[in-house]
């Protein structure tokens, strides 16, 4: 694999179990040092799809190369070039965090001392040091979350999937997760990514595909993709009802949160548009409070692409 090949390159890959098609010819680019995000509503075949790129199951048709490796002729070949975290902790509760790690050593058939160097290295990149002889069952969620993702890291692998890598893991977890996520992204390592946090390919990812019925519904970077979603707001907070409901009257389209003290006017979004609805206040401008421009967010995208928006809304009708 040259600098300027695809970490990943995926090209009509197909898989069904039995008559249930579970992957319908999807296409997928991946350029290495960069965190490639898959998202979809559970079913979508994410979890499939990463299978089939870690060699852990063969496709039915397409094209799959990992790390400038052949899925068809070189599996050895790609699971030389890669690490794997999955949905749940790979860890061994009976034994401590560094015997954990040396066990990966062995596996990798490192010598004791280089086994040791490693084990402590990444025990400290972790910042499992403190806890390095503690027995891995009184660890907590990220803090086994953390230890599984540095086993994966014992073989110096180039491209690591990461399966739904913060799920069970509290909201400070998931942002030390991120962090080491973003480290090694720096070292050139490149990341693939499934999860069910929207926050966070949004914060992670360069660029993200979006699974739906085993087809590839919308793919780009998050910028991009909320591109794709129309629809924004501005903001407007107001100080009492009074004021609100004096500019709510020049908003055909506004909608009013009375109790917040919040009118939301929709737009195309976009500094334009902010100006168009601060012209229009006028004399109203010295009610306002606070002003927001406010976007679709992946929330946005991910609902209105894979219809489950309209889901949300029968449930509720």
């Amino acid at each position: 694999m040259t600098a300027s090949s695809p970490a990943i390159r995926v090209t009509g890959l197909r898989k069904s179990y039995g008559d249930q098609l579970v992957l319908d010819g999807i296409d997928l680019d991946v350029a290495p040092g960069t965190v490639f995000a898959l998202l979809g509503p559970n079913g979508a075949g994410k979890t499939t799809t990463i299978h089939v790129l870690t060699t852990l199951l063969t496709p039915d048709a397409g094209e799959v190369f990992v790390g400038g490796h052949d899925l068809q002729t070189d599996p050895e070949g790609i699971r030389s070039q890669i690490g794997v975290t999955g949905q749940f902790s790979a860890v061994d509760d009976l034994l401590t965090g560094e015997e954990n790690l040396r066990l990966m050593a062995a596996l990798h058939h490192l010598q004791r001392e280089e086994g040791r160097r490693r084990s402590a290295e990444l025990l400290e990149r972790f910042e499992l040091t403190d806890a390095a002889a503690k027995h891995v069952a009184t660890y907590s969620g990220g803090m086994k979350r953390r230890l599984d993702l540095a086993m994966t890291l014992m073989g110096n692998p180039r491209i690591v999937f990461l399966d739904e890598p913060t799920s069970g893991v509290d909201p400070r977890g998931r942002r030390t997760m991120w962090q080491i996520v973003s480290d090694l992204v720096k070292d050139g390592i490149t990341i693939f990514l499934t999860t069910q946090y929207l926050e966070e390919a949004d914060e992670l990812a360069n660029r993200i595909a979006l699974l739906d019925h085993g087809q590839i519904v919308a793919e780009g970077t998050p910028a991009e993709l909320k591109r794709l979603v129309p629809g924004g707001a501005v903001r407007l907070e107001f100080s009492d009802t009074e004021a609100l409901e004096r500019v709510a009257g020049r908003f055909a389209a506004a909608r009013r949160d009375p109790d917040g003290l919040v009118l939301h006017v929709p737009t195309e979004g976009g500094v334009t548009a902010l100006r168009s609805v601060l012209d229009q206040l006028d004399g109203g401008a010295a009610d306002v409070t606070d002003v927001s421009l406010q976007t679709p967010d992946l929330d946005d995208v991910f609902l209105s692409l894979t219809g489950q928006g309209d889901a949300r809304k029968a449930a509720t009708e």
